[in-house]
């Protein structure tokens, strides 16, 4: 996945990959060591603001996050087809 997604661990701005996507969460990758489980997190992607999350698991540098909130299905349906019609690369997995 190359969606590159500026978030906010522990107050701090990390850039990571977002992998898959759905209403109640999201999985992303970074470098290991940059979260661990019950940090809060913050995220943008492509101008959008997602729901406040939770860091639910990390095994190295992927890690999944839990909404505490929910993302609208339309939401998540523009931001795949807005990265998949200018991005060659691998697709947003929408999950759920």
């Amino acid at each position: 996945m190359s969606l590159t997604v500026k978030s906010r661990v522990r107050s701090r701005v990390v850039f990571v990959d977002l992998l898959d996507i759905s209403e109640g969460g999201c999985k992303i990758r970074a470098k290991a060591g940059f979260a661990e489980v019950g940090d809060r997190v913050t995220m943008k992607v492509n101008g959008i603001n997602a729901p406040l999350g939770c860091i639910a698991w990390v095994e190295g540098g992927l890690a999944g996050v839990a909404f505490e909130g929910s993302m609208h299905p339309a939401v998540i349906d523009f931001l795949c087809d807005q990265h998949d019609a200018r991005d060659t690369g691998p697709m947003l997995r929408r999950l759920g």
